[in-house]
Parts: structure tokens; sequence; C-alpha cells
């Protein structure tokens, strides 16, 4: 009965008070209560306040009670496997579900430029995503799902390297209570927050 849009919004404060902390890092929310918005939306807050990285995050379901721990994901026009395509084809539709009829255009049309640009942000996105499963490998928090690659359309900024965590699967009881545990929380924005500013050192 744990609904995803409060344990992600818990997480995304823990995560952006764990950076404030770095000092040298601002974080902006997309929502710091109760509100819907639309992928659109997301993307485009993100290019208003000329952000250096963009991270979505998400928890899982799955038909498979059994499925458990963190999976990093960047942009491909390919899925890296038949699961991450139908999340993404899931988390693209949700704005169907609300009633949110808002096209986004394919930055991959707009040409030559465009498509170099988005190359070195899908680059760069590669680089965080392994940069945050390696930090979170080192806290022993949960099962470590890779880095994996599908076309979410959050992610589809040309210019901001963008990322989507799925911190845990609430259709798993066990990491179901992990994810309604402040202090598991806590310790997960913690290694979020040192990958992304071991980012910044590296790159």
């Amino acid at each position: 009965g744990t609904l995803e849009k409060n344990i992600t919004l818990k997480t995304s404060i823990l995560l952006a008070n764990a950076l404030r902390q770095k000092k040298k890092i601002i974080p902006i929310l997309s929502r710091n209560k109760d509100i819907y918005l639309s992928l659109r939306k997301r993307i485009f807050l993100a290019k208003k306040n000329k952000a250096d990285i963009f991270i979505s995050i998400h928890a899982d379901s799955s038909k498979n009670k059994k499925a458990n721990g963190i999976s990093v994901f960047s942009l491909s026009d390919k899925a890296s496997d038949k699961e991450a395509q139908i999340l993404a084809k899931r988390e693209n539709e949700v704005d169907l579900l609300v009633g949110n009829n808002e096209k986004i255009q394919d930055p991959l049309i707009y040409g030559t430029l465009i498509k170099m640009l988005q190359r070195e942000a899908m680059n760069d996105s590669s680089f965080l995503a392994k940069n945050i499963l390696f930090n979170l490998e080192n806290t022993k928090l949960a099962v470590n799902r890779g880095h994996r690659f599908a076309g979410f359309t959050v992610l589809k900024s040309y210019d901001i390297p963008s990322v989507l965590i799925e911190i845990g699967f609430l259709s798993n009881k066990q990491e179901e209570r992990k994810l309604l545990n402040p202090e598991y929380l806590k310790e997960l924005s913690k290694g979020l927050a040192n990958a992304i500013e071991n980012y910044f050192i590296k790159n």
C-alpha cells in the first residue's frame, strides 16, 4: 500500500539536504510537496535553472515479488533488456494517465549539432550512472542491479547529463520495509550525494 510518490519525495528532499552540506552543489527540487509535474516540465525546469545534471528518482514495482535492488538508467535509443524497455514505456505513458497531452519533441530530429551535443550528454550520463553505482556498492545498502539503458522521455535533454535511479522495489515486502525506514533513506541519500560530488570532481 506504500505510494511511490511519497517515497521518492522523501528521498529527494533528503538527497537535496545531503547535497547542500557539500557547500559547492546547489540542488533544485522539481517539487517539495504532493504535486504532479509533466515530463516536459521537469526537463524545462532543469534547463531554466541551467542545471549541470538532472536526476530522476523512482521506486520500481515488478510482477516478480522477489525482484530487488537499485538500478541506474541512462538514455539510449535501444533498451538494455526487456524489463528496461517495459519500464521506460510505463514511465513515458504517465502523462497520458493524468490527462496531460503535451508532446515532447525528440531532440534527435533537430540535426547534426544537436546529435553531437546529445551524444556528449549521453556519455556524461553514463559516467554519472557508473559513479552512482560504484559509490552505492561501497555502502552495501542494497543489491546493485547495474547500469541499464532505455528511452525514458524524462532523460531526453540534449545538453544535460541525465540519469533515472530506481531506488528499490515496492513490490518486494522486504524492500518496501527498507524504503519506509527513514534511516535507510538517509544513508541512501548520503551515498547518492557522495557519488554526485565524485562525478563533479572527476568530470
